[in-house]
């Protein structure tokens, strides 16, 4: 399973949540058995050549459109900043669904 968030940051444990005009980078995760097995920086999401199962947005006000498009499923964040905690509310099925 992978998940996509727009950071504010290429650091592992400092960076937060960002929207998407205004990220510095996207935070690619991988997770294996329930568990963060990989982080990966990217500058631009059409960097990333793996398949993505989601993307993690700020809030409802983000153009998502494009990755709804290609089968990715979009989920906000509404309280949850760091990775570990998206991560978190993202197992135990915490985060919004994206509605029309």
């Amino acid at each position: 399973m992978t998940v996509l968030i727009p950071v504010d940051n290429k650091s592992r444990h400092e960076c937060t949540i960002a929207s998407i005009e205004e990220n510095k980078a996207w935070a690619f995760i991988t997770l294996d058995e329930g568990k963060i097995s990989d982080v990966e920086f990217y500058d631009r999401r059409e960097d990333i050549l793996e398949w993505i199962d989601a993307v993690v947005v700020i809030n409802d006000k983000e153009y998502v459109w494009p990755f709804m498009d290609e089968g990715i499923i979009a989920l906000i964040a509404p309280t949850q900043k760091s990775i570990d905690e998206i991560v978190e509310a993202f197992l135990f099925k915490d985060l919004h669904d994206f509605t029309v």
